[in-house]
């Protein structure tokens, strides 16, 4: 006869000089002598008493406790967890040669100012208050305030600049907070790959304009241009019909079209009262294979190679700089990091002078 209690470890045939010797043990037969071969605990007493009689299934143990012991240990390894520190040294270091600062050798060429862009990805012309990027003023003449005299030799910068406009050799449009920005070549499609463009010049500016988010005068700004081709500033506001429009208006849809990739100056023209006004174009019309380059890149893939970029260019940062610089949701600049950090491009840090969590390339840390 099978023991009731089944895992109660005791044999099925009662053993000698058992007190249950002669009666098989069970809840019912025996019932005494069964609680007397019960271990002495209470609780375990009650337990298997209770499963015998079909009152519960399974053990009536209690749960064990976690250590206490451990669990503070855990705690504390957490709490003591070293953030690394950026070496401030090795930062200002780091930035003296990506921004191009003494006692490096100022760029004295247009061939070295090629260069600078080609090697950070993209820069701003001159500095920008609130904004750490390196610029071509300051790469040519020094960490210094943008000269106002027309006859500093910082100013040779507009010279070089103007020059290629037509040349092809970067992109330059006022692109990062429309702000005047230069971008290589190579990195010019991941930007474009962000822009509320498809690859219909004739359409996409019509989808934006009909979701609200192309204005009614930077909409007859680029189709001023896409009939009539190349025009300067004067005679592009004539025939956008917006010569009568404030002036506000008119810098404004300029400054839009060309942060999202639709238009971009391409020459000067000696017209006007200063004799100087840029000639634009829509933007694939001077670089037709732009859209085709950027069609193989992915939201996703371009974020991260444009941060990236900035983070070495510019050694350590926080999130809200990344947001602030190419106007990017939070939780893009999020995801963007995480992906960064993930790759071991980018480790979390703390500045000694700063507070906040930090990023920083991982070369420079303590």
């Amino acid at each position: 006869m099978a023991c009731p209690v089944a895992d109660c470890g005791k044999p099925s045939t009662p053993t000698a000089g058992s007190m249950a010797s002669n009666v098989a043990r069970s809840p019912v037969n025996g019932a005494d002598s069964f609680r007397n071969d019960l271990p002495p605990n209470i609780a375990c007493r009650f337990g298997i008493l209770a499963r015998a009689n079909g009152l519960m299934v399974g053990s009536f143990l209690p749960r064990p406790t976690p250590s206490r012991k451990r669990n503070r240990t855990r705690i504390r390894q957490d709490y003591n967890r070293r953030i690394p520190m950026i070496d401030l040294k090795k930062l200002n270091a780091y930035r003296t040669r990506t921004f191009n600062l003494p006692p490096s050798k100022r760029l004295t060429s247009p061939a070295q100012a090629l260069t600078f862009v080609n090697a950070r990805g993209f820069i701003y012309f001159w500095p920008i208050k609130g904004i750490d990027l390196p610029n071509l003023w300051t790469a040519v003449a020094g960490d210094r305030p943008v000269a106002d005299a027309h006859d500093d030799p910082g100013h040779i910068t507009w010279r070089w600049k103007d020059n290629a406009l037509d040349k092809r050799i970067w992109y330059y449009a006022k692109v990062l907070r429309r702000k005047a920005t230069i971008i290589s070549l190579d990195v010019a499609p991941y930007f474009y790959a962000l822009s509320e463009n498809y690859g219909s010049p004739e359409e996409d500016y019509l989808l934006a304009y009909e979701e609200g988010r192309l204005s009614q005068a930077a909409k007859q700004v680029y189709e001023a241009l896409l009939k009539e081709g190349a025009l300067n500033t004067l005679d592009l506001r004539r025939v956008a019909k917006l010569t009568n429009a404030k002036e506000s208006e008119f810098n404004k849809a300029l400054e839009f079209l060309q942060a999202d990739f639709k238009i971009l100056p391409v020459g000067v023209a000696e017209v006007g009262a200063w004799k100087y006004a840029f000639i634009y174009e829509i933007v694939p019309r001077q670089f037709p294979e732009l859209p085709e380059q950027a069609r193989k890149i992915g939201e996703g893939e371009a974020r991260m190679k444009l941060a990236e970029l900035y983070f070495r260019s510019v050694g350590a940062a926080q999130e809200r700089d990344v947001g602030k610089l190419f106007g990017w949701k939070r939780e893009l600049v999020a995801r963007t990091i995480s992906g960064l950090i993930a790759k071991r491009k980018l480790i979390e840090s703390e500045h000694s002078e700063q507070k906040g969590k930090w990023l920083v390339l991982p070369d420079l840390i303590r």
